[in-house]
């Protein structure tokens, strides 16, 4: 951005940074004193009008020496900063003509005072094909570079990247599938230096097992689904969409609810309207008093990661009613959306991470609240074309398309 708009480029880096002085600069009263990070890097660039990325600005802390994220509260208002004050300098500062850039992983742990003050920009996670051009294009150049081989010792086919983007990274980024193709091209450079093979090597699909090892990930939702009560849930991480499975069953007939898997506040209060929901309106979903009058445990696996979020309603409903009706969940459909004690579907964020998350697990179809229909113009057009979306406004809507068909009706329907 800096080298477009011709401008002078700094860099600031905030994580971890606990004391205001930071950003404000020290009194000159003190030994050592120097002045902020802001003015360091106004001198650093050497302009008034310099491009400056605040990085990780998600990551700024707090303690007895002051809270830096406020002190920031003057540097990035448009309407204050052309008098911002350095403790140091002790003399009004004209930051107005500054493009300041944030960035951060996530949102939430950013105060509200501060993000009202920024235009938020969400950068999404790619599709497999904006991944292979990536890899194509430039990942895997910069590897054979930095392995010592000359671009035409190796050919590597899309075949072979397409087989490491799904079966060893599956990520919202490129990061890990840099690192892979990093492997791949260290790993050649060595055979070619031995005298092992001859060049040029093409690298197909079939040989990635030969220089990775076996796959890390796998379609494991169709095994998943398969038992009642097992339904396949859509999220937002720090690190783009994923897809979360959440489990039901029985246990005992005191009542109680039992919650597993290192869950937040809004998600236990998910998992209890959820039952709240299904119990109060058992008979119309063909469910008898006493099998929803039993204490149900609803886990959510990787129970090492705190998961949080108001997106799991849905999710949580279905799996208790596919547990008590004896419908496992179709093993093609993921959903997201919030419940209500009435059976409302209410809209959520992160549509398209989520339904990114759903494409790279291999789910074709993807259950929205209606209300969420507008966010669909966000997704990238391949991936829209390859799946199909319901768009829900009860939880009657989302149960019509989630649970497989009753054993009789399927029967007959064969």
């Amino acid at each position: 951005m800096a080298r477009a708009l011709g401008r002078k480029f700094a860099r600031v880096s905030l994580g971890g940074i606990r004391d205001e002085a930071d950003v404000r600069g020290f009194r000159r009263t003190y030994v050592g004193a120097q002045p902020g990070r802001i003015v360091r890097a106004l001198k650093e660039a050497g302009t008034k009008n310099p491009v400056i990325m605040l990085d990780e600005i998600d990551k700024v802390g707090a303690d007895w020496r002051g809270d830096p994220s406020a002190a920031l509260l003057e540097v990035l208002d448009p309407a204050q900063n052309n008098t911002f004050r350095d403790h140091y300098l002790e003399v009004d500062l004209d930051l107005s003509e500054v493009l300041f850039i944030p960035t951060g992983n996530v949102s939430e742990t950013i105060p509200a005072p501060l993000l009202d003050r920024m235009e938020l920009i969400r950068l999404d996670g790619y599709t497999e094909q904006e991944k292979l051009a990536i890899a194509r294009d430039h990942l895997l150049p910069r590897q054979v570079a930095q392995a010592g081989l000359k671009p035409e010792e190796i050919e590597v086919g899309d075949d072979a990247i397409l087989k490491v983007i799904t079966d060893h990274t599956r990520e919202a980024g490129v990061r890990n599938l840099e690192r892979e193709l990093g492997r791949i091209t260290r790993k050649l450079a060595t055979r070619i230096a031995t005298g092992a093979v001859d060049t040029p090597v093409i690298v197909g699909s079939d040989q990635i097992r030969d220089y990775l090892g076996k796959p890390k990930f796998d379609n494991e939702v169709e095994e998943r689904t398969a038992v009642p009560g097992v339904a396949t849930g859509l999220a937002v991480t720090g690190a783009g969409g994923d897809v979360l499975f959440v489990e039901a069953a029985t246990s005992g007939s005191d009542g109680n609810l039992l919650l597993t898997g290192q869950l937040g506040d809004v998600m236990k209060e998910s998992a209890q309207i959820a039952l709240s929901y299904v119990r109060s309106h058992a008979e119309r979903l063909g469910i008898s008093a006493e099998a929803a009058a039993k204490g149900f445990h609803i886990h959510v696996p990787e129970g090492a990661v705190p998961k949080d979020g108001p997106s799991a309603g849905v999710t949580m409903t279905t799996a208790i009613v596919s547990l008590l009706t004896g419908r496992p969940v179709r093993s093609v459909v993921g959903m997201t959306g919030e419940v209500t004690l009435q059976g409302l579907v209410l809209p959520i964020g992160g549509v398209k991470q989520k339904v990114l998350a759903a494409h790279r697990m291999g789910l074709t179809e993807v259950i929205l609240p209606r209300r969420n229909e507008k966010d669909l113009d966000d997704v990238p057009e391949s991936v829209r074309t390859a799946m199909k979306f319901h768009l829900a406004s009860r939880v009657d809507d989302v149960l019509a398309v989630a649970l497989e068909p009753p054993r009789a009706e399927a029967g007959a329907a064969a």
